[in-house]
């Protein structure tokens, strides 16, 4: 097995350090640091004892990895990045325990980034260069400014997705797929000299008994919706007025939509998860539901969703509900 390589000017202490990790001059490791496989660590690099490292990490030059610090698998840290690790810093005071700070795989840390203490940063999440994270980040969400905010989202490989577009509506009566498990559906729309008028029916345009609807308005622009999947609820959503932005993933596939008129809805049906974000000042979005309230059908953790739509037989069960739903 290859051994690590520590360059004559790097002080490596740890013995926990996986094999063919490189680890170069003038960088630092304390005797509790463990380091994974095949990790680079750049000149100049700190790492305190209580940090772990996945494998295939990179930190770039300048950056110190303080107690409290987890970067699981492929993360990747830009140069002069900054971890703190103290809420109320003190000379000579230190706490019991060092909160967390979690980034996890895939999700890549802009150059002079700062991160606040006990973070969480969601898998294939990108922090952009010199923002000041101050908040949990959700998966695939790209962060920028001081404080970060979400200005975009990746794509099922990590990779930015393009800009989105607003939705071209189907024929009448007719859908399209976005992706597996959502459709878009266009309704009908009457306009005259007293205002306009969008309808749907349930059965030929909302394919499911409606037990609930909620109203989703006067979302500040930076303030982000949903981040959840349903196991068994399906939805129906129309963006009455103004216009929001719409991520959807199957688990395996991710697209963006941004829904801009009332003659438009999405069916979404179970195990998608959804977020909505980039809402404009006036937006307002109807959606329609085939259960009533269940906390327990909603599923909030992201990791937690992937897991329940990759195992066998998730998508032959929404395609089997689907189905069910379209005869009834």
């Amino acid at each position: 097995m290859a051994k690590p390589f520590v360059h004559p000017q790097g002080l490596c202490e740890s013995r926990k350090v996986g094999p063919r990790t490189r680890i170069w001059a003038f960088a630092h490791v304390l005797p509790g640091a463990r380091i994974g496989t095949d990790c680079n660590i750049c000149d100049g690099v700190f790492v305190e004892n209580d940090v772990v490292l996945g494998d295939r990490v990179t930190v770039k030059s300048g950056v110190q990895l303080w107690d409290g610090v987890r970067l699981d698998d492929d993360v990747f840290v830009g140069p002069n990045a900054t971890f703190a690790n103290d809420k109320f810093p003190r000379s000579r005071a230190h706490p019991e325990r060092f909160p967390e700070t979690v980034v996890e795989a895939g999700a890549s840390l802009g150059a002079n980034c700062t991160i606040l203490p006990g973070l969480r940063i969601g898998r294939h999440a990108m922090i952009g260069a010199g923002s000041v994270v101050t908040s949990d980040v959700p998966p695939f969400a790209i962060v920028t400014g001081n404080p970060a905010r979400i200005t975009a989202y990746a794509g099922a490989e990590g990779r930015a997705m393009p800009r989105p577009r607003a939705v071209e509506p189907p024929a009448v009566g007719e859908t399209s797929v976005v992706i597996p498990g959502v459709t878009l559906h266009s309704l009908r729309a009457a306009d005259d000299l007293r205002g306009t008028l969008s309808a749907a029916e349930v059965g030929p345009d909302i394919p499911f008994a409606v037990k609930r609807f909620y109203a989703v308005y006067d979302v500040p622009s930076k303030s982000v919706r949903g981040e959840r999947a349903h196991r068994k609820c399906e939805q129906f959503l129309v963006c009455i007025k103004g216009s929001v932005s719409l991520v959807i993933d199957d688990g395996r596939k991710r697209a963006e939509l941004i829904l801009d008129r009332a003659t438009v809805g999405v069916h979404v049906r179970p195990m998608i998860w959804t977020v909505l974000y980039r809402h404009t000042d006036d937006a307002l979005t109807l959606t329609f539901a085939s259960d009533h309230y269940d906390a327990a059908d909603y599923i909030r953790d992201y990791d937690a969703f992937l897991r329940l739509a990759k195992a066998p037989g998730s998508s032959r069960r929404r395609s089997r509900t689907a189905t069910s739903r379209r005869k009834t």
